[in-house]
């Protein structure tokens, strides 16, 4: 029996059992799915759709929800916050989402507004998330400091969130540092215009 099966054996494969978790994802209005706070191009399939996931240990397959059909194959990002997409496959047209960013820059200021522009003219919708986190720092700090922070930013030519936190954090400091001098300032003032206790008119 083995000889008449012998010819039709195959080499086993050089990989062993390759282990994987799956999930859907729905495909952003960037084109991308969003894997472990990664951005991963799911063309072609359309924006809105569900898609399944796979994710293995150097690698993600994007397919096809009902057909399972492999779709897309990238490398696993290794840093949160990578985009992996080619430049031709970006969205730079402003969808209801970007007109929504940007008009709560706006609100802001008009260094929050302009850089939260460039931005989008250079990353196209998938660098939304850096506008969503720029424009939500005005729920923390004071506006006037946050857009002061995005035109440092603008002026330093250092186009990211980060920056723009920091220096806003940076500016928050600052200012209550400042607060705390003006504070102690009267007070020193009145300590030494106190003339001290009355004299004892026994003495005299």
């Amino acid at each position: 029996m083995f000889e008449e099966e012998k010819p039709h054996l195959q080499p086993l494969p050089l990989l062993g059992m390759q282990y994987f978790t799956e999930a859907q994802r729905t495909v952003c209005d960037d084109s991308c799915v969003r894997v472990d706070h990664s951005s991963y191009a799911a063309r072609p399939a359309p924006i809105g759709s569900r898609v399944l996931v796979r994710v293995f240990e150097r690698r993600i397959e994007i397919r096809e929800l009902k057909t399972q059909a492999l779709l897309r194959t990238h490398a696993r990002a290794e840093r949160p916050g990578t985009v992996v997409l080619p430049d031709d496959e970006r969205v730079f047209n402003p969808s209801r989402q970007t007109r929504h960013i940007l008009a709560q820059a706006k609100a802001i200021g008009a260094d929050a507004a302009r850089l939260c522009e460039l931005l989008f003219a250079i990353e196209g919708r998938v660098g939304q998330r850096k506008l969503w986190g720029i424009v939500s720092l005005a729920q923390r700090y004071p506006r006037r400091l946050v857009s002061s922070a995005c035109g440092r930013a603008l002026a330093d030519g250092i186009y990211s969130y980060r920056h723009v936190k920091v220096a806003t954090e940076r500016l928050v400091t600052e200012a209550l540092a400042a607060i705390d001098r003006a504070d102690a300032a009267p007070v020193q003032g009145r300590a030494r215009a106190d003339p001290g206790p009355p004299a004892d008119p026994q003495r005299r």
